[in-house]
């Protein structure tokens, strides 16, 4: 399998994407003067999936897939490294005690946000990779805008389904838990339709560089069949 830079380029951002993305959950935040609460991940999870749609489009739903798993298992080292880290011993200088306990109260946190997000993103982002390639076969290469905000739909929701239970799910009321989760799912949608006009110009700048546009046809969609 080759790999050109640009495809190396996008899998690393989609990588870089989806590891800060559990590290900012846990920092909520009101939505100024809304009785509306975010989570920090939306600053940067949307562009996750504005990638993983350019990956799609462009190399087609197998290598949008593989990119998912090496996400995945890089974000599992992250949380497996964090928490060695909060395990070191105290600082040398007391001063310093206290850096040390806001460090490890955040990143105790990430092994938490780590399942969660295996769990929904294995399950979100591969629906978003299967409804954009399906759709794209579907309407013979046409529409990519359409096709790009019902993947993303599609995916974003059954990822905040999984995701936010698990996380917050004892930590907040119930009714908490349902409003930040339909609250993320619209804020990430907006936040593609916004910047859709970029997507598409992106998208189109790949194409021509890498000379290629992929169709999936007759592949496999098993999500656990990496090669």
């Amino acid at each position: 399998m080759t790999l050109s830079v640009t495809f190396v380029i996008l899998a690393t951002v989609f990588t870089v994407c989806l590891i800060a993305s559990n590290i900012f959950v846990p920092r909520t935040w009101k939505v100024w003067s809304l009785p509306l609460q975010l989570t920090g991940g939306v600053v940067i999870f949307p562009v996750s999936y504005i990638v993983n749609d350019v990956l799609t489009e462009v190399y087609g739903y197998k290598k949008a897939h593989l990119v998912i798993w090496i996400a995945l298992a890089l974000s599992a080292f992250v949380a497996l490294m964090s928490q060695l880290v909060t395990m070191l011993p105290a600082p040398m200088y007391p001063e310093n005690q206290a850096i040390a306990d806001s460090f490890n109260s955040l990143f105790r946190l990430v092994p938490r946000t780590t399942v969660a997000s295996l769990l929904a993103f294995v399950v979100g982002s591969t629906l978003n990779a299967l409804v954009m390639s399906k759709m794209k076969v579907a309407t013979k290469g046409k529409g990519f805008c359409l096709r790009a905000i019902a993947s993303s739909l599609v995916g974003e929701f059954m990822d905040s389904l999984v995701f936010f239970p698990i996380v917050f799910i004892g930590t907040m009321p119930f009714i908490g838990v349902v409003t930040i989760m339909l609250t993320q799912v619209v804020v990430k949608t907006l936040y593609e339709l916004l910047i859709l006009p970029v997507t598409s110009r992106v998208v189109k700048k790949v194409k021509e560089i890498e000379g290629i546009d992929t169709y999936d046809m007759n592949i496999s969609y098993n999500p656990f069949k990496l090669f």
